[in-house]
């Protein structure tokens, strides 16, 4: 169910396909830190294990 939005529609929907897309690039900006974040902790706990 769409509201009518009249001469506006342009400006609100551009601002909310812009505010989705803004975080659906931080979520993945999040999720593809974490994992390099986690492969390092991994091979630094490794190394630790390795020589203690």
């Amino acid at each position: 169910m769409m509201p009518d939005l009249g001469k506006y529609a342009t400006s609100v929907l551009s601002a909310y396909g812009a505010s989705i897309a803004i975080l659906v690039v931080l979520i993945w900006a999040s999720l593809a830190r974490s994992a390099r974040v986690r492969k390092s902790l991994e091979a630094f706990e490794a190394k630790r294990k390795g020589n203690g």
